[in-house]
């Protein structure tokens, strides 16, 4: 699956969000959106989804406009898990992951359907809350039973806006780890929206850095998080040392 995207705008009527973004994504890999608040990472998100459409430019998938596919064969090459859901409707966590296969049954789900969910389930380590009531969860179980109905839609791309929120230091970690493996191991381009620059810097394969609705800097971790880089899109002062091959930013106290 190859993703490009070519010269994409959108504008609200009181204001332009995203400029001219191109980027251009080939293979499984994870992909880190990282910027400021304000800056269209979710907005770039829902314009490559198709919950937004595009002021101009295009989002093409294996060289084909998004708008020429069909609703359902979108939704088999395309999975979004959003930064929060409002489905809390009195339903088992295996019927709300169920959903996610909605592209590709009927009506009545299968019991490969079944086993793919409780397979899911235990790859994520919630499989225990499988018989649980979706709308009684914590918001971290919540995110993580929204993050498992994105993988059971197994999508050829994958865009998560930020898929770690509502989750502790250890559970981020994990749920990073996991989302990386799963796109070297099962061949998905995941793309997530991360606010955590050491996260994105320890398991992103590439990182898009984002400032005033267009890319400022694209990359590896590398490339991408070095001090000038954080100097002029979070107006903060950093020093950059290595931690087991990868960058780690550590932050300097600023004044507001």
């Amino acid at each position: 699956m190859e993703l490009n995207i070519d010269g994409v705008g959108f504008s609200y009527p009181s204001k332009k969000v995203l400029n001219d973004v191109s980027a251009n994504f080939e293979g499984p890999q994870l992909v880190a959106i990282l910027g400021p608040n304000g800056v269209g990472k979710s907005t770039l998100i829902h314009c490559i989804d198709r919950i937004l459409k595009p002021s101009e430019g295009h989002v093409m998938l294996d060289g084909k406009d998004t708008y020429e596919y069909h609703m359902k064969e979108m939704a088999k090459k395309v999975g979004y898990v959003p930064y929060a859901s409002s489905d809390m409707f009195p339903m088992s966590v295996v019927d709300a992951v169920l959903l996610g296969r909605h592209p590709h049954s009927n009506w009545k789900s299968t019991k490969d359907d079944v086993r793919l969910v409780f397979s899911v389930l235990k790859r994520l380590g919630i499989d225990d809350l499988a018989k649980s009531q979706f709308n009684e969860l914590s918001a971290g179980q919540h995110q993580k039973v929204m993050l498992a109905r994105g993988l059971v839609q197994e999508p050829e791309i994958m865009l998560l806006d930020e898929p770690t929120a509502n989750l502790d230091v250890k559970h981020q970690l994990g749920v990073t780890r996991i989302l990386r493996d799963i796109a070297h191991e099962d061949g998905v381009l995941i793309i997530m929206i991360c606010h955590d620059l050491n996260i994105a810097a320890k398991y992103a394969d590439s990182i898009i850095m984002m400032k005033d609705g267009t890319i400022f800097a694209t990359g590896t971790p590398e490339e991408v998080l070095i001090e000038e880089n954080i100097r002029a899109v979070y107006d903060v002062e950093c020093r950059i040392i290595e931690d087991q091959g990868r960058p780690h930013v550590i932050l300097r106290e600023c004044e507001y």
